[in-house]
């Protein structure tokens, strides 16, 4: 992330603002430019130390990644013609109320499945 001597030729306030911009407190005394560097340098590894350990985000358990599957399962993949409707709908074209309203829950089913799928993907890593 950050290397000292980049961070040492830098002014308190440029520190106090970098620690500001990620949210971080100096770990001593905010006057001295050591305890913002220290803050600096050390987030990333902390981080990560506690990703292994599980405190703050965790990754799922196998039993939560297996419901989201099956959560994509059960959606299943639309026919020729909700595709048709999907396609037609992602280029603005729309019925008239009240199918239009039937026309967003389904391209919103739609976008839904996509995201889930991206979420598996992003998970299975």
């Amino acid at each position: 992330m950050f290397t000292r001597s980049e961070l040492e030729i830098k002014t308190i306030a440029e520190l106090r603002l970098l620690c500001q911009r990620y949210g971080l407190r100096p770990t001593g005394k905010s006057v001295q430019k050591v305890s913002y560097i220290t803050s600096l340098i050390a987030f990333p590894a902390i981080a990560l130390n506690q990703l292994q350990e599980g405190k703050g985000l965790r990754r799922l358990s196998f039993g939560s990644f297996q419901s989201i599957g099956g959560a994509l399962d059960e959606m299943n993949s639309p026919t020729t013609e909700q595709a048709a409707l999907i396609k037609a709908s992602l280029e603005g074209k729309h019925l008239s109320a009240p199918s239009r309203w039937e026309q967003e829950k389904l391209l919103n089913l739609y976008k839904a499945k996509l995201l889930l799928e991206q979420v598996m993907d992003l998970l299975a890593d």
